[in-house]
């Protein structure tokens, strides 16, 4: 185990031979979803210019980009690949071009979790959807409330029961996972105090929280209609749950997380995203139950962990006790090793999680780069340049 201040480098060279058990799945494809805020460079306020940018976008590019709930954001959905560096050319490449895009439109493009300066732009217009429109209308000011930006990760998970069943295994992960992108810590032109506000903000809409448990697949349907029938929900795409079986894909799609920063930081998660849903995945197949945490502690350790993120405290499920949230990354880690090293991601994770604690989360940059004139405008300069730094 990491000394504190460090995070262990793999013991032998990530090329090692690698074994599989029958159980064990291989190299699974992985896609990553990013949602981005459109900001004016100038106030650090929110921009309503996603159909100015879209339309510019280069036909390349175009079919992975889409806008988003508001006419301040715009997204980007990545192919599945299992080489993480094609992910991350990928990733990188459609940055860089919404990047170009939004300056062309007069605004700059954000990886943050919330609009810095305003309730998450609760003022700005909603994209001209029919969809989004029956969500406003039957939510009221629950839609015009706090808009948020995510990093959503594939991982190809095709069997249905499987996926039901990885979910169940994932849960008591999950706040381990937020820890490590959390990028909001200001809403309204204030610090909110937490290093992830999107998770507080995102947790108003139904089912937008914790997976439950289930049994079955379908336990899992039965769910899905009671909900879809008490109007909670539209239908199986309104199901927020932070982990879940994809409604439109064969995948596991993974929602904890905050937009990250830097791409180098999102393939990193997404890595170790694909790790875990395989190491999981594994235990599935042979039949290895889910642990069952108790659902306070769980929920508790997610607000633990959108509170303090990677800077503070995470609460150890098994103990029930306060420890450096630290120690917690450090123990996703080696659980997921072997499938990591089964992918040749060792090295890379490894690095960026060294990074991470020696440069600071997402958050507590954010909070570096207004500390040093106390502008928001600086703020967003400062995650333009993360964003995308090859669009100048």
């Amino acid at each position: 185990m990491a000394q504190q201040g460090s995070i262990d480098s793999p013991t032998g060279p990530d090329t090692a031979p690698r074994t599989r058990t029958p159980s064990s799945p291989a190299v699974l494809p992985v896609g990553v979803e990013e949602e981005f805020f459109l900001m004016d460079p100038d106030t650090g306020q929110t921009a309503p210019r996603a159909s100015a940018v879209l339309a510019t976008v280069r036909p390349r590019q175009r079919e992975l980009t889409q806008r988003e709930f508001t006419t301040c954001q715009v997204e980007i959905a990545s192919n599945p690949h299992t080489d993480l560096g094609l992910l991350r050319a990928e990733l990188t490449d459609l940055r860089t071009e919404l990047a170009r895009a939004a300056r062309d439109a007069g605004c700059r493009l954000i990886a943050s979790g919330s609009a810095p300066l305003e309730h998450s732009a609760s003022g700005a217009r909603l994209t001209d959807n029919p969809r989004y429109k029956w969500m406003a209308h039957e939510y009221g000011a629950m839609a015009r409330g706090e808009n948020c930006c995510g990093c959503h990760v594939h991982v190809e998970v095709p069997d249905r029961e499987e996926a039901v069943q990885v979910c169940n295994h994932l849960r008591p992960w999950l706040p381990t996972l937020l820890t490590l992108t959390v990028n909001s810590p200001f809403t309204g032109g204030a610090d909110s105090r937490y290093g992830s506000w999107r998770a507080m903000a995102f947790s108003r809409w139904p089912s937008a929280e914790l997976p439950p448990y289930f049994e079955s697949a379908a336990d899992y349907t039965a769910t899905l209609q009671a909900l879809i029938g008490s109007g909670a929900i539209l239908d199986e795409a309104m199901v927020y749950w932070l982990a879940r079986p994809s409604h439109h894909l064969p995948t596991v799609e993974v929602r904890v997380g905050d937009v990250c920063p830097t791409v180098e930081e999102s393939v990193a998660f997404a890595a170790l995203v694909r790790a875990l849903v395989t190491t999981v995945l594994g235990d599935v197949r042979a039949g290895v139950p889910a642990p069952r945490p108790h659902e306070p502690l769980l929920h508790a350790a997610y607000w633990r962990a959108a509170r303090d993120g990677l800077e503070g405290q995470g609460l150890e499920l098994t103990s029930a006790t306060l420890v450096p949230a630290w120690r917690l990354a450090e123990q996703l880690l080696e659980r997921v090793r072997p499938a990591l090293s089964a992918a040749g991601d060792t090295d890379m994770v490894v690095d960026r999680l060294s990074w991470l604690r020696e440069t600071g989360s997402g958050a507590a940059r954010q909070r570096a780069a207004f500390a040093e004139r106390g502008s928001f405008a600086d703020v967003v300069t400062a995650l333009s340049r993360q964003t995308a730094p090859l669009a100048g």
